[in-house]
């Protein structure tokens, strides 16, 4: 059997192969005896699923095994964003919550992810424990209890959901703007979320790749280039002001510029900085991982703001939220939170906070990043994701946290930071960074300059290097 653990938000597997039923079995009773033992387990517990094979059928599952230890669980009726679960785990003060999702990860994936009572990420403490637990009921296996069905009730996720997210913006001054905006959910379980929300209040806005698809039209429901490609193609067409996408369980965003640009996470990021420290100055302090651009350092200074930087992984950020006011938080991969609304991630309320900074402004996304690029300078990020032969990660980080490495191209390595896989400066250009994946057989190499073509240059120097290694 394979050994099942959890990566930085939950555990994923390759369908048939380590995610199968007799697998988030085990897993679905680790978390049951978590509950019981860490926290109230008669609140019960709330298990959300996305547009992935068989999700609905796990989510069946899971609850038959949850319910059998005597604790009470909501299954919902229909799919849902994990920020979703989140949000009403916290409303109704629940245990905790399952997702059955593998997040953006490609169609043959499948996994469950663990919402604690706060409404967010597991913390690196409680993920801890569910380790502990998951070691145990794999050694014992699931005991052979009958599901409690008396305990198993449906819940409808959507309708609350949209009413708490629908107070966040000023849609008065959205109307008023009178932009135009265009929805790619990429198949996945925000579909139908973002564009109710705009109709409601009179603004206009259509919706992309809505259908649920569990080959998600044959890309990675990641909302990254180039699997973005089909919203670039319908902002253009379409004449659109701007272009919203969301991963295929909803918690993190992608935008595409009138131009047919793409504005990536951090770029997302930096806006969304601006607009909430900046624009509204709403008080707070500010949160990255590791891997995020530099200009947020510079947003921090210029707002007076403290920035705490933590590893990769947005229960790091979630864990500084719930003991500090972190006015945002944001990661490389698109998860962004606020304190205006819960520590988690979530695409839609980013793809709302995005259109209030157009609104305020008159301004298109590109015209808002030539306003920060001319204040702060430019900052260009690209990542390549290299999947390598056994032990080829373990040397990759070897080899460049290595103090004999002076140089790469015609960069002096200047220093080096290890707070989460290795990242060094070189020269006044900028940074690379080699970290491997938490939930894939990756190796990512992650860079910033202040040019699009050394940023490329510095990304095929270093994956040409890690691949003769």
């Amino acid at each position: 059997m394979t050994s099942i653990r959890f990566g930085t938000d939950g555990w994923r597997g390759i369908l048939a192969e380590d995610f199968t039923f007799a697998n988030a079995r085990i897993v679905a009773h680790a978390i049951a005896r978590y509950v019981v033992r860490g926290e109230d387990a008669r609140k019960g517990v709330l298990i959300g699923y996305d547009h992935r094979f068989a999700s609905d059928r796990i989510a069946e599952t899971c609850a038959e095994v949850i319910s059998a230890t005597g604790t009470p669980v909501w299954v919902t009726d229909k799919p849902c964003p994990t920020p979703a679960i989140s949000l009403l785990v916290r409303q109704r003060q629940a245990a905790g919550g399952l997702v059955i999702t593998a997040s953006h990860n490609p169609y043959g994936w499948n996994g469950i992810k663990y919402k604690a009572s706060y409404g967010s990420s597991a913390l690196p403490s409680v993920v801890a424990q569910i380790e502990t637990e998951l070691e145990g009921v794999q050694r014992e296996g699931v005991p052979a209890l009958p599901p409690r069905r008396d305990l198993i009730q449906p819940l409808e996720p959507r309708a609350p959901y949209l009413d708490t997210i629908e107070k966040l913006v000023d849609w008065q001054r959205v109307r008023d703007a009178k932009f135009r905006f265009v929805s790619d959910p990429m198949h996945g379980s925000a579909a139908g979320l973002l564009v109710e929300l705009f109709k409601r209040n009179d603004v206009a806005c259509d919706e992309i790749r809505g259908a649920r698809d569990p080959r998600f039209g044959g890309i990675h429901p990641e909302p990254i280039e180039p699997h973005i490609d089909a919203l670039r193609q319908a902002v253009r067409a379409g004449k659109y002001d701007a272009g919203f996408c969301a991963d295929g369980d909803g918690d993190r965003i992608g935008a595409i510029d009138r131009d047919g640009s793409f504005v990536n996470p951090h770029q997302i990021f930096a806006l969304l900085v601006w607009h909430l420290a900046g624009t509204r100055k709403l008080p707070g302090d500010i949160a990255k991982t590791f891997s995020v651009t530099k200009l947020i350092d510079k947003l921090a200074t210029k707002f007076g703001r403290k920035l705490h930087e933590v590893p990769i992984g947005f229960k790091y950020i979630c864990e500084l939220m719930l003991e500090q006011n972190i006015l945002i938080g944001g990661e490389e991969s698109g998860g962004i939170g606020t304190s205006l609304y819960l520590p988690e991630r979530d695409a839609t309320v980013s793809a709302l906070l995005l259109a209030e900074l157009m609104a305020w402004h008159g301004k298109s996304l590109g015209e808002l990043l030539a306003a920060l690029h001319a204040e702060f300078g430019e900052y260009h990020y690209g990542r390549v994701d290299l999947d390598l032969k056994v032990g080829q990660k373990e040397k990759a980080i070897e080899h460049f946290s290595d103090g004999r490495l002076k140089s790469l191209l015609d960069f002096p390595v200047v220093r080096r930071e290890n707070m989460d896989g290795i990242k060094v400066y070189v020269g006044k250009a900028g940074w690379v960074m080699v970290r491997a994946s938490g939930t894939e057989n990756l190796l990512r190499v992650y860079s910033e300059t202040s040019k699009p073509e050394t940023t490329r240059r510095v990304l095929d120097a270093v994956s040409q290097v890690v691949h003769q290694l």
